[in-house]
């Protein structure tokens, strides 16, 4: 770890436009680890992920088409990176991949998400719900009405507008995953609004996980720590995107690929048992919840 509390500059200083482009990063995220062959625990299913163009939402997609699973990504505008994500998983892995641009925080267009998905494939047996936004501000004074209202539009009335739309076709044994963040435990003084949507998040998992376990439906959530993702170096500043993750015990930020398969573990029937629950993978901070 560093010294003091200085934090150690891990990669170039950079910054993007909104909301970040994944090919533009440097260095590249690691997404999928090619070498490690899939076990069909999610053959023929079919999951819908929002915010998969890129990020931990493209690993897991990656993942669960090496599993056997045929994907559905709705994602905002990002079509170059939507499009190499969808390629490398007919490609690599023979699987379907449907994309679905639109803007997420608007509810009607969260239910021709769905529409669209039973209309390619029938059925949804797992829903990801990932798609994030934040602002950074230093006083809360800064935050606009405007990106407080995006901010949760997009984090997680997005959530709930998909999930109960998606219900209409989850059978039992299907399952939800909802991405909170480290953030939803311990706070973040600059992320005031997105941390709020991460602890509603994880509110939502467990009401909903409690709302539908007489159904044979599991709901559990993953909450990663720091994860190098093209939101980062669209959100703050050139500097601290350079030191990103620099402060967790591990002293780096993790990659998309050693999150995605907490998100694989949980779509799978080795988690049968689990449901309100979440997994931490944010490089060593202790977090109780």
């Amino acid at each position: 770890m560093q010294k003091g509390n200085k934090k150690r500059q891990l990669r170039k200083p950079q910054h993007q436009q909104r909301p970040g482009i994944e090919k533009k990063l440097e260095p590249q995220p690691v997404f999928d680890y090619p070498e490690k062959a899939g076990s069909n625990k999610l053959k023929d299913k079919v999951a819908l992920i929002t915010g998969a163009d890129s990020g931990i939402g493209k690993a897991v997609a990656v993942l669960f088409a090496k599993e056997g699973a045929d994907i559905a990504i709705a994602y905002l505008n990002e079509h170059k990176d939507a499009r190499d994500t969808a390629a490398i998983i007919k490609k690599n892995y023979n699987r379907q991949c449907l994309l679905i641009p639109g803007d997420l925080s608007n509810e009607k267009h969260c239910k021709t998400v769905i529409t669209k998905v039973i209309r390619e494939y029938k059925r949804i047996d797992v829903l990801v719900n990932n798609a994030a936004l934040h602002y950074e501000n230093k006083r809360l004074e800064d935050l606009s009405t405007r990106e407080l209202l995006k901010t949760f539009s997009t984090n997680i009335f997005s959530y709930f507008w998909l999930t109960r739309e998606a219900l209409r076709y989850m059978k039992k044994n299907s399952c939800i995953i909802n991405t909170a963040s480290v953030t939803a435990y311990r706070g973040s003084g600059g992320l005031i609004d997105y941390a709020s949507t991460k602890g509603a998040i994880v509110s939502f998992t467990r009401s909903l996980s409690s709302n539908l376990v007489k159904k044979g439906i599991r709901v559990n959530g993953v909450a990663p720590g720091p994860i190098w993702t093209p939101l980062i170096a669209s959100s703050f500043p050139r500097k601290k995107v350079a030191v990103f993750g620099s402060d967790v015990p591990m002293g780096r930020a993790g990659e998309p690929a050693e999150i995605a398969p907490a998100y694989l573990f949980l779509a799978s029937e080795d988690a049968s048992y689990i449901t309100g629950q979440f997994i931490h993978p944010n490089g060593g901070e202790i977090i109780n919840g």
